[in-house]
């Protein structure tokens, strides 16, 4: 568990006890805090009582004195009325990664490597990680991806006397730090999402800038600018600067790694390149972590082969950008064709950036909420199957697919009109397919 001095003999305020929550609370108290802690939930609650944390609403208590609230990052703070209750008592909002950034002084030595971006952040945080490991330099993934950061060991160095922190960011994490700064910042891209937390684009763009705000001037900024956004958030760095692109992989180079297939994954292996020879690595050590990386579940997964026929989980694809890289990594052949199973819950961005891929896709098994709209959308450009739920989109694939062909579960859409989150209609993907049997 990683603790620190500096909360010894302050009161802290947690609310959301969910994974984060809790581990913020197990490592404020074992540093000697003292901790408020809420959640609507009463097992939460008690979770947290057990691990020595008082229990009250933050809402419902003088916050005064307080050194912070820690909320977890889904608490929507342009609606919640925490932020102005915290703000009156002139007590800082923020998150686990902030208390992880106060904790840095007291770890062994080490670097903090930090990813942001629409789509891709979570593959580039795991490549850096594996890529850091193959070469023999400790690493640690944390932030929005694997266990909490709080909840880790602190690393122990290597002979070299360096360890490094990769931290996947969400934008929401990056708002509730404010004191990260990380040795190397990463950008893979931007484009429109979680809109309903921000004043619109441009408020949710200055989010992810904000991270190369936080850095020091000899720290490191890399930035994919094959957006228009990330290249105005390039334009305005003015520290260390390496500007990237997915055009600098170069297409045989790619065909030896084979789990990063596609024009997005080329953008994250030229993320991660630039990160570790930023780190030292040296091009056999870079060549050998991106051949032997293997997929994260829900991204481009290979499940399996059924029918005949490849199936690949892009569950983690909840909106119309990240699906369509996807849609772009499988071209039609003679002996290849594409069949789409996407829906769910609609973010509002619809298909459009599906759209150039369409020509790949033989036919779309739409499912969910979303099933008549991209139905709307699509018209005829593409054959449909109106499914409506996984296990039919999937028993309707089999039905359709020959030898060669290639099933893509990517939903372009979010997944709680019928499942707990991404990661349970990948399950449910993944459960279907094997259940057909070879």
């Amino acid at each position: 568990m990683i603790t620190s001095r500096a909360f010894a003999g302050r009161r802290y305020a947690v609310l959301g006890l969910a994974r984060s929550g809790l581990a913020t609370v197990e490592a404020l108290v074992a540093s000697g805090a003292g901790v408020t802690a809420w959640d609507d939930r009463e097992d939460a609650r008690n979770a947290a009582m057990a691990l020595g944390a008082d229990i009250g609403d933050p809402l419902d208590i003088d916050l005064i004195g307080f050194a912070g609230v820690v909320v977890s990052p889904g608490v929507p703070l342009n609606r919640h009325p925490i932020a102005a209750h915290a703000r009156d008592a002139h007590v800082p909002i923020i998150g686990d990664i902030e208390l992880f950034a106060e904790a840095r002084s007291e770890l062994p030595p080490h670097k903090v490597v930090g990813i942001t971006g629409t789509n891709g952040k979570s593959t580039v945080t795991a490549l850096i990680a594996h890529m850091l490991e193959s070469a023999g330099v400790p690493a640690l993934m944390g932030g929005n991806i694997g266990l909490p950061i709080l909840t880790r060991e602190p690393l122990t160095p290597n002979e070299n006397g360096v360890g490094v922190y990769v931290l996947e960011l969400s934008s929401y994490q990056i708002d509730l730090a404010h004191s990260l700064a990380c040795d190397v910042a990463v950008l893979t891209n931007i484009s429109p999402d979680h809109l309903d937390r921000y004043d619109g684009f441009e408020g949710y763009a200055a989010s992810k800038a904000r991270l190369f705000s936080l850095q020091h001037r000899d720290q490191v900024a890399i930035i994919a600018i094959d957006d228009d956004p990330s290249k105005m958030i390039a334009s305005r760095v003015n520290h260390r600067l390496h500007r990237v692109s997915a055009k600098d992989i170069d297409p045989a180079d790619q065909a030896r790694w084979p789990a990063l297939q596609g024009p997005h994954n080329a953008q994250n292996a030229v993320c991660a390149i630039a990160v570790c020879r930023v780190l030292g690595l040296d091009d056999e050590a870079i060549e050998r972590g991106l051949a032997t990386f293997r997929s994260l579940p829900h991204r481009m997964e290979l499940v399996g082969e059924a029918r005949g026929a490849r199936w690949y989980n892009d569950s983690k694809a909840t909106n119309a950008a990240s699906a369509a890289p996807a849609l772009a990594a499988f071209p039609p052949a003679p002996d290849q064709r594409l069949h789409l199973i996407a829906g769910g819950q609609a973010k509002g961005d619809g298909l459009a950036a599906c759209r150039p891929w369409f020509g790949h896709v033989k036919r779309a098994y739409l499912i969910g909420e979303a099933m008549e709209p991209f139905a709307a959308e699509i018209g005829d450009a593409i054959a449909i199957e109106r499914s409506g739920n996984m296990a039919t989109a999937v028993e309707q694939a089999a039905a359709a697919v020959q030898p060669g062909d290639v099933v893509l579960l990517s939903p372009a859409c979010a997944s709680f009109d019928q499942f707990k989150d991404y990661e349970a209609r990948g399950d449910a993907f993944r459960a279907a397919v094997e259940a057909l049997g070879a």
